[in-house]
């Protein structure tokens, strides 16, 4: 074992700190990072191994931002509807509330439920498009977390803590997986154009995560990234030459200071973005699919135009061996629908609702579905009380989301609410259960995918023991 003090190589002397401590995902990390030239993660050859044979190699994330209704999207109740202008019954107890609406009267769903596909799977009229891939949904009815606010509630569902500075889903996985594809990052982000998520880009950082496994986003169009081109009149051999110069003058002042992983992932971000000048274009080139493909995704039509986008290059991405995608979905307020859920909901919905069925069409035509992993989400979902007459406030009690690909079963809803909607009550899914639900699909033991931090086997799940969902994955 080497000494706690004596200098290693600037190559690997990130990992020494948690393998020294013994940290459970550390062989797995060095492999990463010794599997390219520059010593850090994203090359394709060897890839890291998993714990056990993975059912999905790559996962695209639906991110609802504001918090989705379940009851008005996945979730029938028929008590809803029976009760609906009542007050909540007593027997509820205490509810804890962001705006003061436990006693007001019940919100039955504004769109009625039918059963969709051959599975008879409940959704509703706000979801038409998604409805004819009902036989694709696993819908998880029993999703709850901790926090009734948008950041504290983004930040979990993005990187199992409500604080803000914990490293992301993506991150970990990029972390633990590395790219399958040296010329792109491992984790990519398409925010929504209109911006304002609650929490901020933190959702999507690498928090104690070395700063090269952050997600980098990208957008569709002639511009992926910001200012990632060469300046008009520099040829790639001049840039090249410079790129050169520039890292080692950024060696000889790492090995003079010791570990600076910052230094470290901005040497890397050089590399890779003279690598992605080629590649990133390449990517979000539309012009190479067909009219029918554009029409599918809704490209063609102002109010799908965006998310069709959006979604169309991520399954572009994960072709070229992106292994995380996370389009967002809704601007500063999104999906929040304290005012008026049906006016809220019916835009958000016409504005996703066909882009996603289209992806999981095209991802299931090309065979990609198979090992792809798909998941739909928001922070939280609404409460069944009503507020201001027409609206629902945060309910992070009991809400859903759903999965699809990597052979999951579909057709199907995992878990209950109570009577109502309004609390998590049969199969209950806490998200940090989620989370290691969906590690396990990706082949990784959410308990030995470790980074010691501060004293600490830091892991996704936190420290709490937390059992995978056999019933969910299965």
């Amino acid at each position: 074992m080497t000494p706690m003090n004596q200098q290693l190589p600037s190559s690997i002397s990130r990992r020494h700190f948690l393998r020294h401590a013994g940290g459970g995902a550390g062989l797995i990390g060095l492999q990463s990072l010794l599997s390219t030239e520059n010593g850090l993660a994203g090359g394709p050859n060897p890839l890291p191994k998993t714990h056990f044979p993975p059912r999905a190699k790559r996962i695209i994330w639906l991110f609802m931002h504001g918090g989705p209704s379940h009851v008005d999207l996945f979730d029938p109740k028929p008590d809803l509807v029976k009760y609906a202008g009542k007050s909540l019954p007593e027997s509820f107890g205490t509810v804890m509330t962001r705006r003061k609406v436990a006693n007001n009267p019940l919100l039955g769903p504004i769109r009625p439920f039918r059963p969709r596909g051959q599975s008879g799977l409940e959704i509703s009229d706000f979801l038409p498009h998604l409805s004819t891939v009902a036989d694709e949904l696993c819908v998880i009815r029993s999703l709850h977390g901790d926090s009734v606010n948008h950041p504290q509630s983004v930040y979990q569902m993005n990187t199992g803590s409500i604080l803000m500075g914990h490293p992301s889903f993506g991150s970990w996985l990029s972390y633990g997986l590395g790219s399958e594809n040296e010329n792109m990052p491992a984790f990519v982000v398409l925010p929504d154009p209109g911006g304002g998520l609650k929490g901020g880009p933190s959702a999507w950082g690498n928090g104690f995560l070395p700063a090269t496994y952050q997600g980098t986003t990208m957008r569709p169009g002639s511009t992926p990234i910001l200012n990632l081109a060469a300046p008009a009149g520099i040829s790639n051999p001049r840039q090249r030459s410079t790129l050169d110069f520039i890292e080692q003058l950024n060696r000889r002042h790492l090995a003079a200071r010791g570990v600076d992983d910052e230094l470290e992932a901005r040497i890397h971000s050089y590399e890779l973005a003279f690598r992605m000048q080629s590649a990133a274009p390449e990517a979000v080139d539309f012009s190479q699919e067909t009219a029918q493909t554009l029409s599918m995704y809704g490209i063609d039509h102002p109010t799908t135009r965006d998310y069709g986008q959006r979604c169309l290059l991520a399954r572009r991405l994960i072709e070229r061996g992106v292994r995380v995608v996370q389009v967002y979905s809704g601007d500063t307020n999104g999906w929040d629908a304290h005012e008026d859920v049906a006016k809220n909901h019916t835009e958000y919905c016409a504005k996703t609702d066909q882009p996603v069925a289209a992806l999981l069409k095209d991802l299931k035509r090309t065979g990609l579905l198979d090992d792809t992993l798909v998941v739909w989400c928001g922070e939280f979902g609404r409460m069944p009380m009503s507020e201001k007459g027409k609206g629902r406030d945060h309910n992070p009690w009991g809400y859903s989301g759903w999965i699809a690909g990597a052979g999951t079963r579909g057709g199907r809803a995992h878990g209950e609410t109570d009577e109502v909607g309004l609390r998590a009550a049969v199969d209950t899914v806490h998200v940090n259960q989620f989370h290691a639900s969906l590690l396990h699909l990706m082949g990784m033991d959410h308990r030995d995918l470790t980074y010691f931090h501060n004293g600490l086997d830091e892991r996704l799940t936190g420290p709490a023991e937390v059992d995978v969902i056999e019933e969910l994955i299965s």
